[in-house]
């Protein structure tokens, strides 16, 4: 297995152990994926030192988002195992205007409101929406190449040259 290269225009940041990078195929501005060089996808088989970063990338991630962008919720998550992808993560920004989206979405669909606005019910609403949908909802803010450049700049000991 080859690991997963973004294009270079959406890496964020790298290290000897991992790529920081907005998602290849999300509009959502902010949304990160954090993954291994290593071709593994066991977390426990990254070398200590990847095994080590992780937890500070994680941390960076959400402080930038978060100074950044303001979402009143950041989630973090692993998912999958597709062949080509190495271990990673996702961090995805919640912002106000996503959950407002996702009510409006909910009374489209006729779903009951006493649903709670959770966790898994916004994931799956995003990654429908704003990385798989041919029309997605109407997205607020700076763009990706603008969020990708102002994240840059926070993290420049960090960013690739």
């Amino acid at each position: 297995m080859s690991a997963f290269r973004p294009p270079d225009h959406l890496i964020v940041f790298e290290t000897d152990h991992w790529i920081v990078n907005h998602r290849v195929d999300s509009i959502l501005a902010g949304y990160l994926m954090v993954g291994a060089k290593a071709e593994t996808n066991d977390l426990s088989r990254l070398p200590d030192a990847a095994q080590a970063e992780l937890g500070r990338h994680l941390a960076t991630t959400q402080r930038v988002l978060r100074e950044l962008f303001h979402p009143p919720h950041i989630y973090f998550g692993r998912y999958g195992h597709d062949a080509g992808h190495s271990i990673h993560f996702h961090v995805i920004p919640v912002y106000t205007w996503v959950m407002e989206a996702f009510e409006a979405y909910r009374n489209r669909k006729g779903w009951s409101r006493a649903l709670e606005l959770d966790g898994s019910g916004l994931t799956h609403f995003i990654w429908r929406e704003f990385c798989e949908s041919e029309s997605p909802p109407e997205v607020r803010g700076p763009s990706v190449a603008e969020t990708v450049r102002r994240i840059r700049r926070e993290v420049p000991d960090l960013t690739p040259s």
